[in-house]
């Protein structure tokens, strides 16, 4: 047989394995796992008597394309987390799904759903309410406290205030939000929530907060605009002093491909177009940045800049307009340039050394 030998393997290793292969994947025939344990089909089938004992809902189908499945549970299976902890790592992996570190998005993934197959279903159906705080823009991020992340969620899903310290004016000052949605970009985590103190939706960033804590008063939900797309626009150009809006002649996907996430919300005007929006210290610094993007553009907000693009393209224009000039090398110093009469005195034809 193909698979390790049965012998070398006691019986609570060799269940053990057997439960790692029932959650690799959807449906094993029991030859294959005969052959991956080393042992006959009678004692796969012991086996897994041994994991429903346990508490594990192995299911067996007949014919052809049947096998053992490994089915949600009725009860956390033993061996494994309780409730907390369950959830705790839901969320955890939540984040690294999202990480930047190489090989832990998928590494993340894998581990959610071999969980998403034993949770019991009122596991199941608060990680999907969990899952359902979460959305995104873009991938590999600023690493947070996954308590925080944890904390955070929880109130989105549950519909209460949340307080937490924020960064303002050199100092820190305590928040109280209404909290609706998690935001990843493509570098950080973002609350999207409403401000109760400034009386308005707000972005922050979970980096920055300390002390988060969820708070016990409900709040009715107030009609939220679109999570993603708000906080995008916010991390892309409401932070900058200047903002400005293009029409770009090229579709949105390959404006898309050129431009980060968190520099600017590109949105489809039919299928040979977009509309660019972007911010920065300087109006030149955004129409520069779309300029080199190599497509034709028109500038449609703020009127200022339509100004500042026939300045710039004037001196463009001057500048390839130009004749080189030869270089004329500078007039030497007096002092270089006796001491170069003098050795040039030293090399002429018939002169002494």
């Amino acid at each position: 047989m193909a698979g390790a030998s049965g012998d070398g393997l006691g019986t609570t290793e060799r269940v053990l394995t057997l439960l790692g292969l029932l959650q690799q994947r959807q449906t094993w025939t029991g030859p294959e796992l005969a052959d991956r344990l080393g042992v006959t089909p009678r004692t796969v089938r012991r086996d897994v008597e041994r994991l429903r004992a346990l508490g594990y809902p192995v299911h067996a189908e007949q014919g052809v394309g049947g096998g053992y499945r490994l089915g949600p549970g009725q009860d956390l299976p033993p061996l494994l987390l309780d409730d907390e902890e369950a959830i705790a790592t839901v969320v955890s992996l939540l984040a690294g799904a999202g990480g930047g570190v190489a090989g832990a998005g998928d590494a993340a993934l894998r581990a959610l759903t071999k969980l998403d197959r034993v949770l019991p279903v009122r596991l199941r159906e608060e990680v999907r309410a969990l899952s359902g705080s979460v959305e995104s823009f873009g991938g590999g991020r600023t690493p947070v406290d996954p308590g925080v992340l944890m904390t955070l969620a929880r109130a989105c899903r549950d519909e209460v205030e949340a307080g937490f310290g924020y960064p303002s004016g050199g100092g820190v000052r305590w928040r109280r939000v209404e909290p609706y949605r998690l935001v990843a970009s493509d570098r950080r985590w973002y609350l999207l929530a409403y401000d109760l103190d400034r009386d308005g939706w707000r972005s922050f960033r979970v980096d920055r907060m300390t002390g988060v804590s969820a708070r016990t008063w409900r709040f009715r939900p107030r009609a939220v605009p679109d999570a993603a797309a708000y906080v995008q626009e916010g991390v892309a150009s409401r932070v900058y002093p200047h903002r400005a809006r293009f029409l770009v002649h090229a579709p949105a996907d390959t404006v898309r491909a050129q431009i980060p996430a968190s520099a600017a919300v590109v949105r489809r005007r039919g299928s040979e177009a977009c509309e660019v929006l972007s911010g920065a210290g300087s109006l030149d610094f955004v129409l520069m940045h779309v300029l080199l993007l190599g497509h034709d553009f028109e500038v449609l907000d703020p009127p200022e800049l339509r100004g500042r693009c026939r300045v710039l393209a004037e001196r463009l224009l001057s500048a390839g307009a130009a004749a080189p000039q030869e270089a004329v090398p500078p007039a030497p110093a007096p002092q270089e340039a006796d001491a170069q009469e003098a050795g040039a005195a030293t090399h002429r034809p018939g002169a002494r050394s």
